[in-house]
């Protein structure tokens, strides 16, 4: 893509940008401003200028990028191989008793330290 295209782009994504802060600053103060009208009517305004906003954003070079970014994090994650369940279960009961023995660990180490200290002190 040739610079002149480049420039394009970014003066169309800057206007895209103020769009969407201009729909999103509209949703918050028609939010509050019509605070007495029922929460049913505020909240399908807010999902609609949402849904408005996220198409926009969707069409600047950001949100291609942030939507690809979303597909390949999905393709990783079917890539991941789950643990089962048992060594799922297996892997929590080490960490519980790891976390035991380093709780007792912890106490038996505080409850010296106080009682040295005691006895420097003379209380």
């Amino acid at each position: 893509m040739n610079d002149k295209a480049k420039e394009v782009g970014s003066s169309f994504d800057s206007i895209k940008w103020v769009l969407v802060v201009a729909l999103v600053t509209a949703g918050v103060y028609g939010n509050s401003h019509f605070a007495a009208e029922s929460l049913l009517y505020r909240v399908g305004a807010l999902l609609v200028l949402a849904v408005l906003a996220g198409v926009i954003v969707a069409q600047t070079a950001k949100g291609k990028a942030f939507i690809d970014l979303g597909r390949d994090a999905r393709t990783e994650i079917r890539k991941v191989v789950w643990p089962t369940r048992q060594e799922t279960v297996h892997t929590t009961l080490i960490v519980v008793v790891v976390v035991i023995l380093v709780a007792i660990l912890l106490w038996g180490l505080d409850s010296s330290v106080s009682w040295l200290i005691s006895l420097l002190i003379g209380s």
